[in-house]
């Protein structure tokens, strides 16, 4: 299952791409997170209905010193797997 976030907020010069990889590692979640012009931070993550659900559930409490106002997930359709690890671009 891959799910796509977006977040927006205290988000960018936080630590938050960071603490998005380290969740994903200890969660067992695949995939990518990288900052949007627009301030965001985009996070697509691969795994079970189980593990993204605790993902998300990091993604929303956010880093230490950000704050997350805006929170949207949408499911990827396409079936193709991501990496095996998960990148900070």
């Amino acid at each position: 299952m891959r799910r796509r976030y977006l977040i927006a907020g205290r988000v960018q010069g936080v630590g938050y791409r960071f603490f998005a990889r380290r969740s994903a590692a200890r969660l067992g979640v695949s995939g990518w997170v990288r900052n949007l012009p627009n301030g965001q931070v985009e996070v697509e993550g691969q795994g079970s209905p189980e593990e993204l659900e605790s993902f998300e559930v990091e993604l929303r409490r956010g880093a230490l010193g950000s704050l997350v106002t805006e929170f949207a997930v949408s499911e990827i359709l396409d079936e193709a797997e991501v990496a095996r690890t998960f990148l900070v671009r």
